[in-house]
């Protein structure tokens, strides 16, 4: 099953807490920044609760997500999801500093390691809000609950239908590896 990220259009636009960013929900728990309206300031240290190994359900499977510490002006992260004891997909990610805010860059795999996207292309979210404890890209959500738990919220589409999927990861701890 090809999952593809869609970036849903909506009626309302609302400004964030304490910014003036023109923002539409996609989803319950995702945005998108109004054509040109500028990206939130933020730093790669913005997001370094983010770092660690995390693990759960989510996208109909079992999922884990690896993200290192910050390196400089990025961080590098892995994503695999599993079903029945077999991968699915996997992706590599890099969370990176540009032009004053972050974007996330992610490529995805086959279970046999061939990219989806073309060599020279990755698929782009960049950031449209930065909360206490939580980042908004743009058709994607990263919200930590509590030190040890995090939600993934991201809209896909499959077979022409447009869906939020929440992804339910709790850190694992090195005891656990």
């Amino acid at each position: 099953m090809v999952l593809t990220t869609v970036f849903l259009t909506a009626a309302l636009t609302f400004t964030a807490p304490g910014g003036s960013a023109a923002q539409s929900p996609i989803s319950e728990n995702t945005l998108r920044l109004e054509e040109g309206t500028p990206r939130p300031a933020a730093r790669i240290a913005d997001l370094a609760w983010l770092a660690g190994y995390w693990r759960g359900d989510g996208l109909g499977g079992a999922c884990e997500e690896i993200w290192s510490l910050a390196a400089g002006d990025r961080m590098h992260g892995i994503f695999t999801l599993s079903r029945d004891g077999g991968l699915v997909f996997s992706e590599a990610m890099t969370l990176v500093e540009e032009e004053g805010s972050l974007v996330l860059k992610v490529k995805h795999f086959t279970p046999d390691f061939v990219g989806w996207e073309e060599k020279e292309d990755y698929v782009s979210f960049p950031l449209v809000r930065l909360g206490d404890n939580e980042a908004y890209f743009r058709g994607l959500t990263f919200r930590l609950r509590d030190p040890g738990q995090l939600s993934i919220y991201i809209v896909l589409t499959s077979q022409g239908q447009k869906t939020e999927h929440e992804l339910k990861l709790d850190r694992v701890t090195s005891a656990e590896w």
